[in-house]
């Protein structure tokens, strides 16, 4: 692909000044559009060292309204982003609805310039690459536009800007010796760089290539790139919100009505005796655990959910009660605030992923997407319908990382849930804990039953398993989830400590 870029492509002065004072109009106009659509975009700058992102990356923003958008730069991660999944940074960047997210540089890096470097290994390519490209399409899926642009010089003129660059004092700084290492293995890298265009072209999220060496044929290719692509996207939405479409009924279906829910044993109990002890031992366990995770640098998600006054406060509690506090925190999911609503539905989770060595404990998950989002109408069909795979992508990303991801349901009978119900309205110090919402979602209690079904089926993994615990009796199902934290963490422990000595062997 590169090498058939014809590099010598230029344009004449004049010609420049005039498309892109009429471009400019146009892209200015284009941002409003956009922002009134409350369409995301994101646009990225790739390419070879010294092509000029920078440059560009100024001469597009002087058409748009700065309080419409933010430029990012990606360089080494920090030590903040080294302890996390490396999407991690880029999903708490992605742009609100409405709003324009500049990249100099990417997660690309990851298997480009990482990969030249040694850092990302040739086995973790494969998994970087599936990250990537459901990264982008859970984006796209979602409604955020994404512009990727590859700015493309040639080692000749690569080196002579190199050359340029540090004979000055002022501008020496902006090369350093891996820039001149991959000008001196230009070849190879820019093979990196092949495959990873190859790889990751795709329809929803296409690379476009900028003959850089003329800089003002590449400033009006991507303005051109830009203004288009928006024009595109603005019509195709015009065009959709016209369509007088009828909307399809979902037709019942009995697959999840008998499901994983229907053979659980809820007369499961332990004696309270039995309880103290067990949780005790077991509690012992866990702090000695977390000194581990925080030594090898294990990150640890735990995802609760479960009926109403299914017992997640109070195994949340056992949990807790014996970890360092500087260790853990615990996230309580409610509904999204404003802020949260104009961004992927995932974002916000994606902001409390722990750092390695840390534990994130979320009280109500992103499973709110396939339960009460589904069944009050908060999400389309197709949204909820696809959120399955999204929700693996992000376990598995957050598993390829090094963390350990597990989920608990926390499941009662009808009954029990009455009389727990019955039981806060009677105690002055837990009627708070119960409202009209609980009341009226227990109407509905066998659609959620039936969706619960659907997601233990479609989302428990081996790298992110679903924990059906038993929770009729509460001394049971705190032990339950303590135990399996327990068992979890010291496999992990183990399987690392291994790996490490095979390394240093």
């Amino acid at each position: 692909m590169l090498e058939k870029i014809d590099l010598s492509v230029g344009v004449e002065k004049e010609a420049y000044k005039a498309a892109m004072e009429e471009m400019e109009a146009k892209l200015g106009v284009l941002q409003r559009d956009c922002k009134e659509a409350k369409i995301p975009v994101m646009i990225l700058f790739e390419g070879m060292g010294a092509a000029g992102k920078g440059i560009q990356i100024n001469r597009l923003i002087q058409a748009m309204d700065p309080r419409g958008f933010s430029v990012y730069t990606s360089n080494r991660p920090t030590e903040e982003e080294q302890y996390r999944p490396f999407l991690w940074s880029y999903w708490t960047k992605t742009p609100a609805k409405g709003r324009i997210a500049i990249f100099d540089r990417s997660w690309y890096r990851r298997v480009q310039v990482d990969r030249f470097d040694g850092l990302t290994q040739e086995t973790e390519l494969l998994s970087a690459f599936q990250d990537i490209l459901s990264f982008e399409r859970q984006l796209t899926d979602d409604g955020t536009v994404i512009i990727k642009l590859f700015l493309h010089i040639s080692k000749e003129e690569q080196k002579k800007r190199y050359k340029k660059l540090t004979a000055s004092k002022e501008t020496a700084w902006r090369v350093s010796d891996s820039d001149w290492q991959r000008n001196k293995a230009y070849d190879r890298y820019a093979q990196i760089n092949e495959e990873m265009l190859e790889r990751t072209d795709t329809e929803y999220a296409p690379w476009t290539i900028i003959e850089a060496t003329d800089k003002n044929y590449a400033a009006m290719k991507i303005m051109a790139t830009v203004t288009s692509r928006l024009e595109y996207e603005l019509a195709k939405r015009r065009e959709e919100k016209s369509e007088v479409k009828a909307v399809p009924k979902t037709i019942p279906s009995d697959r999840y009505k008998n499901g994983v829910l229907s053979g659980i044993d809820l007369s499961k109990k332990l004696t309270q005796s039995r309880y103290k002890r067990e949780l005790n031992e077991l509690q012992k366990r866990l702090e000695i655990l977390h000194s581990e995770l925080y030594r090898l640098r294990i990150p640890v998600v735990i995802g609760f959910e479960g009926w109403d006054a299914g017992g997640k406060g109070g195994a949340i509690r056992r949990l807790t009660s014996h970890l360092d506090p500087r260790g853990y925190q615990v996230n309580p999911t409610a509904s999204p605030n404003d802020i949260e609503k104009v961004h992927h539905y995932l974002w916000r989770f994606w902001n409390n992923v722990p750092k390695a060595g840390h534990i994130a404990i979320f009280d109500r998950t992103w499973y709110g997407r396939v339960m009460v989002e589904r069944i009050e109408g908060f999400c389309t069909e197709a949204e909820w319908k696809r959120a399955y795979q999204e929700i693996n992508e992000m376990e598995a990303h957050m598993a390829n990382s090094g963390a350990v991801v597990m989920k608990f349901w926390l499941h009662i009978d009808k009954d029990e849930q009455e009389r727990r119900f019955k039981e806060r309205m009677e105690n002055p110090a837990k009627q708070w804990k119960i409202t009209d919402e609980d009341w009226r979602n227990r109407e509905k209690w066998d659609l959620y039953e039936e969706a619960v079904n659907e997601m233990l089926i479609r989302t428990s993994t081996t790298y992110a398993p679903w924990i059906v615990v038993e929770g009729n009796d509460k001394y049971y199902a705190r032990v339950k989830v303590v135990r399996t934290v327990v068992d979890a963490l010291e496999k992990k422990i183990k399987e690392v400590k291994k790996a490490k000595k095979e390394k240093k062997d």
